[in-house]
């Protein structure tokens, strides 16, 4: 089952791919069609995005005589990546909470 995402919920899984390791476009879309139905011409964007503001940087490698772009986190996309996960807890934590009735307006 697919749910709809975010461009912020994308941002927040590709630095979390990428901080477990060094990852290229095709391999980090396919992680993410785990959960969400994106497109490369969406993903190819936000990627750029993070790597405008500081969060990713690029290096070229050769794989079977081809070229891969990888991308790698900065310290800047570690600070803002446990940003996100402390947003990310406190949010499941109300869902959670709703869900099993501890929460309620």
């Amino acid at each position: 089952m697919y749910f709809p995402v975010s461009s912020t919920l994308i941002e927040f899984l590709i630095l979390s791919i990428v901080k477990k390791e060094d990852s290229y476009g095709y391999e980090i879309s396919q992680t993410i069609k785990l959960i969400a139905n994106i497109k490369e011409s969406t993903l190819y964007p936000i990627l750029k995005k993070l790597e405008k503001n500081d969060f990713l940087t690029t290096y070229s490698q050769e794989y079977q005589g081809r070229k891969r772009k990888y991308y790698s986190i900065t310290q800047e996309g570690i600070e803002a990546l446990a940003v996100q996960e402390q947003e990310w807890e406190n949010y499941t934590a109300t869902i959670a909470g709703i869900i099993e009735g501890r929460i309620r307006k």
